[in-house]
């Protein structure tokens, strides 16, 4: 890893067109002095967890959002930005900057199926990795994370905590969820760290509140130095528990009484208006209804099952599959299921309003302490809306109606250990206009919302319409700080048993054998310039689902294990020019073209040591 006089040029070049100030321009390859490096912008990335599409205003949704909204008018939307299908596969590829697979999350925790075990599905960042947090400290940068972690647990076999993947200071939840966003955990429970020692969060604690304050904290604690820094904002909010805190959890009460089709279908409108979709788009209108789970095949859960998954069909012989679930429509609810959902959503609202004044309060210090001209930010979700079914599939009437009752239902979303979802449907306005939610292929699932505010921005420009991936974060905040990442090939290390070269694709990192950045910098896009190849494949694979996109980003082949997806086990294809919304599977029209697509599927699945697994089991 070393300074590179190129990326410095780059950053000062965009810095001289728009305006910023005093961009720093190294002369050579050598540390510059401390003053010079004082000059290189400040990195602040700020990432929501299972926040939908269109849930800001900026991206059309009707809650109140004025920071995020004031953000997006001083920087840039960029509409077609995908990231991986769950938070934990995310994570892994912004902070590793290449696929998740390579470098531990396969799947998100450790499978519990035949690929336990396997290279790249340790369930934790793996020492295959780097680290941006790592490489921007050795560069000059302070380092600091407060949030989410999700890339390591801290103890033995459970991979490491942030300390020790480059950030100076952190305080981070380990595991995936918050058991209560006001803190309340058991004694002796490890799921919080600060700067690798366990701690319990204490009285006044509210998740998104605290990590606020804890981030500013340590931006403080160095500032004098002049030193650069990158801040990771890993929020919490909106994933489930739902819960927030006086005003918010009473804010939005009756707005969402109409249902789920009133409100997708204005965000859908306001989308139009604002330019995020086309006019003539036509949005995914949700799940058709189904009453009844339809029943697993008859050899499902027996040894002599064969599953159908996305190299076997029933052109194999495979046609063993679970059980669907119940999908409802709003008209269909009972008077007391309409008025537990509605709350449901009021109070996701509540979290998404109180994430909003959080941003607000940490983009409100920069510019108090002089930093917001010279400081990048970023904001986006970490995937899409989260739909867990809210009885794992089957008729949630019943929890519905008891949440209904008021003594239940004056204590939704406070202060109490309770797991409470929004379910489906409301993710499927959350993800609006696109198909399907977390942990699937489709648009709803990998798409989320962006906004990008160079240093020294201050009028909007145009929506970026260009495909964006979540591993070109990490190369643009290299390119920011004039750094350039490993590249020198590792020396090859064949397996005694294999003859396989273990340091295939790898390079040199200290005394480490990492895989390398495959995101591409969006700096050259951001200034008008197409973004440089990437080192690996638009495509992905997660619990068994698949999807691929042509190498001119019109066609995209998805694959999702029956009955959510066709019985046949066929992959489907869509024209994403006319179809982004995903409603027509045109493969019957177009086998030359799918055949391509899963041909280019297998050789990304090579790539990256993917395995697909005998029986796909979906996220929920």
């Amino acid at each position: 890893m070393k300074r590179l006089t190129t990326a410095a040029l780059a950053v000062a070049a965009l810095a001289a067109a728009i305006g910023v100030q005093g961009a720093a321009t190294p002369a050579s390859d050598a540390p510059p002095p401390q003053a010079a490096a004082a000059k290189r912008p400040n990195i602040l990335y700020i990432m929501a967890d299972d926040l939908g599409y269109s849930d800001i205003g900026a991206f059309g949704g009707e809650i109140e959002t004025p920071n995020l909204d004031a953000l997006a008018r001083a920087g840039r939307l960029l509409t077609n930005h995908h990231t991986g299908t769950v938070c934990a596969i995310t994570r892994a590829m912004l902070i590793s900057g290449t696929d998740h697979h390579l470098v531990g999350e396969g799947t998100m925790g450790e499978p519990r199926d035949e690929r336990r075990g396997l290279p790249g599905y340790e369930g934790y960042l793996n020492d295959s990795a780097l680290s941006v947090a790592q490489l921007l400290r050795d560069g000059g940068y302070h380092t600091y994370m407060a949030g989410k972690w999700h890339l390591g647990a801290g103890e033995p076999g459970k991979g490491k905590t942030p300390d020790q993947w480059g950030f100076e200071r952190s305080y981070a939840l380990l595991p995936g969820a918050a058991r209560n966003h006001f803190g309340h955990e058991p004694d002796g429970a490890r799921n919080y760290s600060e700067d690798g020692r366990f701690v319990q969060p204490g009285q006044g604690f509210y998740s998104t509140d605290f990590y606020t304050r804890k981030l500013i904290d340590y931006i403080d604690s160095k500032r004098a130095d002049g030193k650069p820094f990158f801040a990771y904002a890993a929020y919490t909010s909106p994933h489930w528990p739902l819960q927030v805190p006086e005003p918010y959890l009473s804010k939005y009460k009756g707005r969402y009484d109409a249902g789920y089709d009133v409100i997708r279908l204005a965000r859908i409108e306001r989308m139009k208006k604002l330019g995020i979709i086309p006019a003539d788009f036509k949005p995914w209108a949700g799940l058709p209804e189904t009453p009844t789970r339809s029943p697993a095949t008859a050899n499902s859960g027996t040894p002599q099952a064969r599953y159908v998954n996305a190299v076997n069909g029933a052109a194999q012989g495979h046609a063993d599959y679970g059980p669907g679930r119940v999908v409802k429509t709003w008209a269909s609810l009972t008077p007391l299921e309409k008025k537990a959902q509605a709350r449901y959503m009021e109070i996701y609202a509540g979290m998404v309003d109180n994430l909003d004044h959080n941003i607000g309060l940490l983009i409100q210090h920069l510019k108090d302490t002089g930093e917001y001209e010279n400081t990048f930010i970023m904001f986006q979700s970490d995937n899409g809306a989260e739909g867990w079914p809210i009885d794992g599939g089957a008729d949630p009437k019943a929890t519905d109606e008891a949440n209904a009752a008021p003594e239940v239902y004056a204590k939704l979303g406070t202060d109490q250990v309770k797991r409470l979802q929004y379910g489906l449907r409301w993710a499927e306005v959350s993800a609006a206009p696109f198909r399907n939610v977390k942990g699937a292929s489709h648009e709803g699932s990998v798409s989320t919302p962006l906004i990008v505010k160079l240093p020294g921005q201050h009028a909007r420009q145009a929506i970026l319409r260009d495909y964006t991936y979540v591993t070109d974060n990490t190369a643009t905040f290299l390119a920011l700080a004039g750094i350039e990442a490993p590249r020198r090939p590792a020396a090859p290390d064949p397996d005694p048993a294999t003859g396989r070269d273990r340091n295939q694709g790898k390079v040199v990192y200290g005394t480490r054998n990492v895989y390398p950045v495959s995101g591409s910098s969006l700096l050259p896009l951001l200034q008008g310039a197409p973004i440089a190849q990437r080192g690996l494949p638009a495509a992905d694979e997660s619990y068994g689902r698949g999807y691929v996109f042509s190498t001119d980003g019109r066609w995209k082949a998805v694959w999702t294990e029956p009955p959510q997806g066709p019985v046949d086990g066929h992959w489907q294809l869509y024209d994403l020019r006319t179809d982004r919304g995903e409603n027509h599977d045109v493969a019957s029209s177009h086998p030359d073209i799918v055949a391509q697509l899963v041909q280019r599927w297998n050789g990304y699945m090579t790539q990256v040591g993917g395995v697909e697994p005998l029986r796909p089991a979906g996220f929920y």
